[in-house]
């Protein structure tokens, strides 16, 4: 993905910021545990998080009593961070892409990311996230991958025909992978661009999670979702309005989107 076509996708969040909020699945305990395990990070530690969107893994990271600098570049995205993180003395929200962003020489114990740097430049961004750390610092990509367990109901499955109906041919149209195939890539940075020498060999942990849903709340989750937002409205809301209906009418208005939440994890080289 090109730099700007990579900025630009990742900027239709900014548009929904409210629904992105509301629906989209938060990070497990567990994990920000393993976090501080693996990093031995402590109160007061400073950490910078690239891409907080509204605030959800912030929060988190605030909780564990760190001093957290969260960088954001949708101006709507950032704006509902600082209301929901207004109350937290801890956390400071920046606008600006991590490309851009000025640290003005502060350096850091902790790098996240969580579903976010795949948005940012790989060409700058490990680069940066190196030089921003300090000797012996840690970055840490957090995300959630669909999945779908053999034999049990899935959305994708039950709506292909709905899906080719209202916007055929797209190539990004299909099932989730099983459990199984997703916990075997266990090694690397996954699917974003690998650092090469900047960072050590990474640690991966695996949280399974789930949503249940109706059909309204599922359409909702679809609308916050970057293949979706980028569809045109005339495609979109039919396509959602009639997966919602499905949902209602052919599997009991109750759906499960599960996913595998993942930690990777890498200490700086130096």
């Amino acid at each position: 993905m090109a730099g700007a076509d990579r900025a630009g996708i990742g900027q239709v969040f900014n548009e929904v910021p409210e629904l992105y909020d509301r629906v989209r699945p938060g990070y497990p305990d567990a994990l920000f545990t393993d976090l501080v395990t693996i990093t031995g990070i402590g109160e007061g530690a400073p950490v910078l998080e690239v891409g907080c969107g509204t605030g959800q893994a912030t929060r988190s990271l605030a909780a564990l009593g760190c001093s957290v600098t969260a960088v954001e570049p949708g101006s709507g995205m950032a704006a509902l961070a600082r209301e929901r993180l207004a109350a937290l003395g801890n956390v400071t929200v920046e606008s600006s892409t991590f490309e851009e962003w000025d640290d003005r020489g502060r350096r850091f114990d902790l790098l996240v990311a969580a579903s976010a740097w795949h948005w940012v430049d790989p060409a700058i961004g490990w680069r940066r996230a190196r030089e921003v750390l300090h000797p012996g610092g840690w970055m840490a990509l957090l995300g959630h991958v669909v999945i779908r367990r053999s034999g049990e109901p899935e959305v994708y499955a039950e709506t292909a025909d709905l899906h080719e109906r209202f916007a055929p041919g797209n190539p990004a149209w299909g099932h989730p992978p099983l459990e199984g195939e997703v916990r075997s890539t266990d090694e690397g940075w996954g699917l974003v661009e690998d650092p090469g020498s900047l960072f050590g060999p990474t640690i991966v942990r695996w949280y399974p999670t789930v949503q249940w849903l109706d059909g309204d709340g599922f359409a909702d989750l679809m609308r916050s979702q970057s293949l979706y937002l980028r569809l045109d409205r005339d495609v979109r809301e039919p396509l959602l309005d009639a997966i919602a209906e499905r949902i209602r009418t052919r599997m009991g208005d109750r759906v499960a989107r599960r996913y595998l939440s993942v930690l990777r994890i890498g200490q700086r080289a130096d």
